[in-house]
């Protein structure tokens, strides 16, 4: 496929709908922050389009118009894409698996989060930059559609809980839309069920309000404290749906329950 720079898309990009919640406002965060790229089947009057950030795609188009070689750009990706272009997915890669998701949208209050001693919860700034770095290597995906945990705490869109300089949690907005903020959390895992994260997503969920936006929440089926931190922190679900995480390019695909991180 052929690589449009964030802030360059390509003329068929309309074909992703702006205003929608969770991973939908992909297509808006990458136009809004540069954190991104597009691709499409060909220069002139394209019929396919993806647009990727982070570890997530959307695919929309033409799936009659590409061949399953050439979307070797998704590879690696959580890919939200029409029924129509499993067949060419499935032959593109080595693996499809289906994820079964659950898009949760903020109506309700927040428990009152009960803070530890010794722990301060607020805004991300600019120089909290070397703790992002820091953070324990299964929280380091929370930066992800941010090109890494710089541009994160410069962003404004965060919030964390600290403790003499190192972050015990961080909430985000991974993907910011026009209308949603998709909004993602993440704990170092010896600082887990001390509401840190309660904290963190409502001290984002209150910004996002301010803003103007409402937050959504987006996670795994199967990932229960995920579930019941957005219940706890005012989210209800709005719907399920499937997306699919490709293997490495070529080769057949064996179709089975992802082995992937639930985290997000």
């Amino acid at each position: 496929m052929l690589h449009h720079p964030a802030l360059q898309p390509p003329a068929p990009a309309r074909a992703f709908p702006t205003g929608l919640p969770g991973t939908a406002a992909l297509a808006e965060h990458v136009l809004a922050t540069g954190h991104g790229d597009w691709w499409t089947d060909r220069a002139e009057r394209p019929s396919v389009v993806a647009v990727s950030c982070g570890d997530h795609a959307l695919l929309a188009g033409d799936p009659t118009a590409i061949s399953a070689d050439r979307l070797e750009p998704l590879a690696g990706h959580c890919v939200e894409a029409p029924d129509r272009f499993l067949p060419t997915l499935g032959a593109a890669f080595d693996r499809l698996d289906p994820w079964e998701r659950m898009l949760y949208i903020h109506r309700a209050k927040s428990a009152a989060p009960r803070i530890p001693r010794g722990v301060t919860v607020r805004r991300l700034r600019t120089a909290d930059a070397p703790a992002l770095a820091a953070l324990d290597s299964t929280m380091a995906w929370i930066h992800g559609s941010w090109g890494g945990p710089a541009s994160l705490a410069a962003s404004g869109l965060g919030w964390a809980a600290f403790r003499k300089g190192q972050v015990l949690a961080v909430a985000c907005t991974r993907f910011l839309g026009s209308r949603y903020e998709d909004i993602a959390c993440a704990t170092a895992p010896d600082q887990r069920r001390q509401h840190l994260a309660l904290a963190c997503v409502t001290g984002l969920t209150t910004d996002a309000a301010k803003r103007g936006h409402r937050a959504s929440w987006s996670c795994s089926r199967d990932n229960r404290p995920s579930r019941l931190l957005a219940w706890t922190a005012g989210f209800r679900l709005s719907r399920e749906y499937v997306h699919y995480v490709t293997g490495a390019a070529g080769g057949p695909s064996v179709s089975g329950t992802s082995r992937l991180r639930t985290a997000a």
